[in-house]
């Protein structure tokens, strides 16, 4: 199994419009972040999980040439308004297979209607294959999803386990029956904003504290604000076996 990250940045971005902050400024290609997003290759398939605004560039930058599903972790605009640009794929292969929650799913079609639209549809619109999930494993092409519930303040939101893998963004609490989901996995990819604490949002201390719970062998930080700091300080910081993830970074379970 191949990971890419293909975005490790929170909402805005970094830089952020218009910001005179140090590392909005920084010479550094780590600390220019897109919006989070990765993409994962197992058995010849390519899933993407959540499709931001970043969409177009990430795809450009980390080129495939089929996408076999996407995961969607929950409804925010950081995570799911980059659906125009699986057009591409759509008119090579075909409508995509997209897995959502239903309360997502619901989010998607009205955000989109013209792409889930069943009647009069405008001939230059991708098609979508709708897959709504609940919290049990699913199957994309014979290959087993887990889900994992956790909130984001009071939204819920899914992260996902692959094999050995798993990846959890946008968590603030997570019950303890669904962090037992992760135990073994080799590499855990978790959420953490920045060192002060926030109210949706894992801080640096929440997420080492969960990393240390979950005991995998490498664990990955994604969803980063500017003000979490430089990538070469915050790296330092850090236990051995924990990474501050950043864009393009791949590697290999």
């Amino acid at each position: 199994m191949k990971v890419t990250f293909l975005g490790t940045g929170t909402s805005q971005g970094i830089p952020v419009i218009g910001s005179t902050h140090p590392v909005c400024l920084s010479d550094d290609p780590r600390d220019k972040r897109l919006r989070v997003s990765v993409l994962v290759e197992v058995d010849d398939m390519n899933i993407v999980i959540d499709c931001g605004p970043d969409f177009r560039q990430q795809m450009l930058t980390n080129p495939i040439d089929h996408l076999d599903a996407i995961l969607f972790t929950h409804e925010h605009s950081d995570h799911t308004v980059g659906m125009d640009d699986i057009r591409p794929f759509f008119f090579q292969q075909g409508d995509i297979p997209v897995f959502a929650h239903r309360r997502v799913m619901e989010s998607l079609r009205q955000r989109f209607d013209y792409i889930f639209a069943s009647d009069n549809k405008y001939p230059g619109a991708p098609s979508v294959q709708e897959h709504e999930i609940e919290n049990s494993d699913f199957k994309v092409k014979g290959l087993t999803v887990t889900p994992v519930n956790v909130m984001h303040n009071r939204v819920q939101v899914f992260g996902f386990r692959i094999r050995d893998f798993a990846y959890i963004t946008d968590a603030k609490t997570i019950e303890e029956e669904e962090a037992e989901k992760l135990k073994g996995v080799d590499v855990l990819v978790v959420n953490a904003l920045r060192k002060e604490p926030h109210h949706s949002h894992f801080n640096l201390e929440e997420a080492l504290a969960f990393i240390a719970k979950i005991q995998p062998k490498r664990a990955y930080l994604t969803h980063i604000s500017h003000v979490m700091g430089f990538q070469q300080d915050v790296q330092a910081e850090l236990p051995e076996n924990v990474f501050l993830a950043y864009d393009n970074l791949k590697i290999t379970i």
